[in-house]
């Protein structure tokens, strides 16, 4: 991947740059919006950068530990919970939505059976339909020991429009790597769309719903870096998503989040991030 030091300065489009605008802003880049209104159903912190002519977004993520509400089974699945944490990137680009990393999932055990109970963050992508006639896809990887990651490992994760309608999504630490190309017909080099990063605490058949009441706890996850891929000088680099690069989102409300960043963190779009359905 392709970078430039902090002292770099190159002409974009026949603008006077900014100084630094890898870390500060490009010239022709468009400011996120102010606020956005949530969406019903969980309980997630969400990143979300502009509308511009973004190609990605990646970053460097400690996962969190979980402590389920002992009263919210899943009684269609005994051994499951009615919350389900996950971490995840995305985007929005030509109509179309994706939400593509880490979920807490079943297993397949060492003697082959599936397990009842969910052991593991494995990788997962979903997609929605797109005026293409693309259909929406939900896929996971395959239920393999080298696709599970568990709390409190480092992994790094990213999405890129490494091809018209494609998405190269990477989970890469502990010593495993999942790598596809995902089609996402929406998805193409140029053309303006937007990209998150996302914690949740997901609920089940509970999509368009209020959060319900739990006590579940999904914590101690942190952030080191997040970036933003981009073209710049004929060349893709990666832009830190620092606070000034994207829309901050905590819902249902801001008193289920505790965020801990300083402000050098902040410049590289690294936070320490907890969510309490009990709140703070």
């Amino acid at each position: 991947m392709n970078t430039y030091s902090c002292s770099d300065n190159h002409p974009d489009n026949g603008k006077d740059e900014p100084k630094d605008p890898i870390n500060t802003f490009f010239a022709d880049e468009i400011k996120p919006q102010t606020s956005i209104n949530c969406f019903n159903g969980a309980y997630y912190r969400k990143v979300v950068s502009s509308k511009d002519k973004w190609l990605g977004i990646g970053g460097m993520v400690i996962l969190p530990q979980i402590t389920f509400d002992q009263n919210r089974k899943n009684t269609n699945k005994p051994g499951q919970y009615l919350d389900n944490p996950s971490v995840y990137l995305g985007g929005n680009m030509g109509g179309q939505e994706t939400d593509i990393g880490l979920t807490w999932e079943v297993i397949r055990e060492s003697n082959g059976s599936i397990s009842a109970e969910r052991k593991a963050f494995r990788p997962f992508m979903r997609r929605t339909s797109h005026i293409s006639g693309e259909a929406s896809n939900y896929a996971n990887a395959p239920a393999e020991e080298q696709y599970y990651w568990y709390p409190g490992d480092k992994v790094g994760m990213s999405i890129q429009i490494v091809d018209n309608y494609k998405l190269k999504f990477i989970v890469e630490g502990e010593g495993k790597r999942f790598e596809t190309d995902y089609p996402c017909a929406g998805y193409k080099q140029g053309n303006i769309g937007e990209f998150k990063r996302v914690n949740a605490i997901d609920q089940v058949a509970n999509e368009g719903k209020p959060a319900q009441n739990t006590t579940t706890k999904v914590e101690n996850s942190k952030w080191e870096e997040t970036y933003l891929f981009r073209l710049y000088d004929g060349k893709v680099i990666k832009a830190p998503m620092h606070d000034g690069r994207f829309t901050d989102m905590r819902c249902p409300d801001i008193k289920y989040f505790n965020l801990t960043a300083t402000d050098d963190e902040k410049k590289k779009g690294s936070e320490i991030i907890n969510i309490n359905g009990s709140g703070y």
